[in-house]
């Protein structure tokens, strides 16, 4: 049975998947993503959304995307990028609430019991 497909919100936040690097091919002359046994040759456009999932929700990289190219309606466009992106396991999704309720990297430091019993860090 196939997995449901998933469904992007405007506030689900894409990120490159587990072990995905994008990098530039000098052979090909293209961005690509290199995952774990895996090469996905990007186009232009497949470039420049990838460079926006840097924290932005897709709400935000379809407005810049319209932005950046005088267009508007291309939702569905990148929704169906990314969402292919993710079925080959090279994107990733959260979701803002996801990251407001996970913890910070400012937390306070956690102490240890030193080996005398006493709390240190």
């Amino acid at each position: 049975m196939a997995d449901a497909p998933v469904t992007l919100s405007g506030t689900t936040v894409p990120k490159l998947g587990r072990f995905v690097k994008m990098r530039f091919d000098a052979s090909r002359e293209k961005h690509v993503l290199l995952g774990p046994e895996s090469v996905v040759v990007l186009n232009t456009t497949g470039t420049d959304i990838l460079e926006l999932c840097d924290g932005r929700t897709v709400d935000e990289i379809v407005s810049e995307l319209e932005r950046r190219y005088e267009t508007s309606g291309v939702g569905d466009q990148v929704r169906a990028f990314l969402t292919g992106l993710a079925a080959r396991n090279c994107v990733r999704f959260d979701t803002v609430s996801e990251l407001a309720s996970s913890p910070s990297d400012t937390a306070a430091p956690r102490t240890r019991p030193t080996s005398s019993g006493e709390e240190g860090s």
